[in-house]
């Protein structure tokens, strides 16, 4: 690699609040936040929305949709048409 030209690559905390999980990695990603990991030291912290611990397909917590409803608002729409396929 070119030196001088790519980002500082570093070990970054990840931490998904609605699942209260956090893992440490390397990235280039960039915070001004920080947070003191299990072992000490004092790393960058990127808060993401979800992960493995929050996502329904990891988790298996479907969500439940209308599915019903969406069917009965298609058919006032656009109608309903009796045998056609």
């Amino acid at each position: 690699m070119k030196p001088g030209i790519h980002p500082a690559y570093r070990p970054v905390v990840f931490r998904d609040k609605a699942g209260d999980f956090a893992f440490l990695t390397r990235s280039t990603a960039t915070s001004a936040k920080t947070v003191v990991w299990e072992d000490g030291v004092t790393y960058p912290v990127i808060d993401v929305e979800i992960s493995s611990a929050s996502h329904p397909f990891y988790t298996g917590n479907a969500r439940v949709l209308d599915t019903a409803g969406r069917v009965e608002r298609f058919e006032r729409r656009y109608g309903h048409r009796p045998g056609a396929r």
